[in-house]
């Protein structure tokens, strides 16, 4: 993996998180906000300019990729790249999660 990539997306922010856990399954950017919308139940919000300059910057650094247009909506996916960073998120998240249980009194 680059080290550029490496540097910008790890660790990385909730919203890229999400794009990356959300694209697993092709979709589009509407309904990746539904998605988090439904799995954060409404604690997430991604607004649209989040949401299509965070989709414009994966795809432009190869995370992500335009799969197809639906009714005028771009459809996207992971990568191989892309599940290459969410496992390395994953694993930070799992030891950060770690951590504080084995730190608990």
């Amino acid at each position: 993996m680059d080290a550029h990539i490496k540097k910008v997306y790890v660790p990385m922010t909730e919203t890229g998180f999400y794009i990356l856990l959300c694209l697993r399954t092709p979709n589009h950017g509407y309904g990746i906000v539904q998605k988090v919308k439904e799995l954060t139940e409404d604690e997430v919000v991604l607004g649209p300019g989040t949401m299509y300059g965070s989709l414009s910057k994966m795809e432009k650094d190869g995370l992500i990729e335009f799969v197809r247009e639906e009714e005028k909506r771009k459809i996207y996916q992971i990568t191989d790249l892309g599940k290459e960073v969410l496992e390395l998120e994953l694993k930070r998240i799992s030891r950060l999660y770690r951590n504080v249980q084995e730190a608990a009194p």
